[in-house]
């Protein structure tokens, strides 16, 4: 049976429902459609998709991220390739689309992420554990939000993914939405992820800078550089799958972001 599905690019994409070949092409989004039960349908995903690690090794690794192996994905013949806007290269995309049925998410809230779930598991038939995962996720950052404004955060925060340049996540992002459940005001108002300064941060009067551990991995001994430079501000490694992730991660970032939130009250 044919199924014809729009994706989050308002694009409509036609597969063999439901698909029994997926490649994924998001480590996020494999991660959801393991914990969706789709132990033998995925049959590809990126050298990211790290979670969960034991799954990782028995499939075919189709490249990164920004650099697909596309003749290797062909190789496969998906019946269903799951990508997103921000994370896919567009020229990639494009080029799969003309063989094989490809789904695009594009996210920039946690009211999206939900959307994504609910979509993703209308997509590969599992709507039952889609709403599940959506009923836990809704119901701990409807927690968070409140546990927020009672402990009163409102703390002025940068969050760091790169170095040399430094890079921040600003407005219109993923990051910038889960910051602000938690109680915390993003200082970078500029668009998407903006080069930024250290001096710049310290003119901001930023009250908390987050060193995330990816794109860059940032440690320890960048703490004490980046507290250097802006000494009334803190200074924290932060785990960035927990602030970045958009799948079935946001059910275990309800328990971080408890966590998370006791160091800042």
């Amino acid at each position: 049976m044919q199924k014809t599905f729009t994706d989050q690019m308002g694009r409509k994409v036609t597969l063999d429902f439901p698909p029994k070949r997926i490649v994924s092409i998001v480590p996020s989004q494999t991660e959801l459609l393991f914990d969706l039960g789709l132990d033998q349908e995925i049959i590809g995903l990126t050298k990211f998709c790290i979670h969960p690690i034991e799954k990782f090794a028995g499939r075919t690794k189709v490249g990164g991220t920004k650099k697909l192996n596309i003749d290797l994905i062909k190789d496969l013949n998906p019946d269903l390739i799951i990508g997103n806007k921000e994370e896919n290269t567009q020229s990639d995309i494009e080029e799969l689309a003309e063989h094989f049925p490809v789904w695009m998410s594009d996210i920039f809230t946690l009211d999206d992420a939900m959307k994504t779930i609910s979509q993703i598991g209308a997509l590969v038939d599992r709507d039952p554990e889609a709403a599940y995962l959506n009923h836990l996720i809704s119901a701990g950052f409807n927690d968070l939000k409140t546990l927020a404004v009672q402990h009163q955060i409102d703390k002025k925060v940068a969050y760091l993914i790169w170095r040399k340049p430094f890079m921040a996540a600003g407005k219109n992002t993923f990051i910038d939405d889960v910051l602000l459940t938690n109680g915390m005001i993003n200082v970078v108002q500029q668009d998407r992820y903006p080069q930024i300064t250290l001096e710049k941060l310290k003119h901001l009067n930023c009250e908390l800078i987050l060193l995330s551990s990816e794109p860059y991995p940032f440690k320890e001994k960048h703490i004490e550089e980046i507290q250097n430079a802006i000494p009334n501000a803190k200074v924290m490694l932060v785990d960035g799958e927990m602030f970045s992730w958009y799948g079935s991660r946001l059910v275990k970032a309800v328990q971080y972001f408890f966590e998370f939130q006791k160091e800042l009250y």
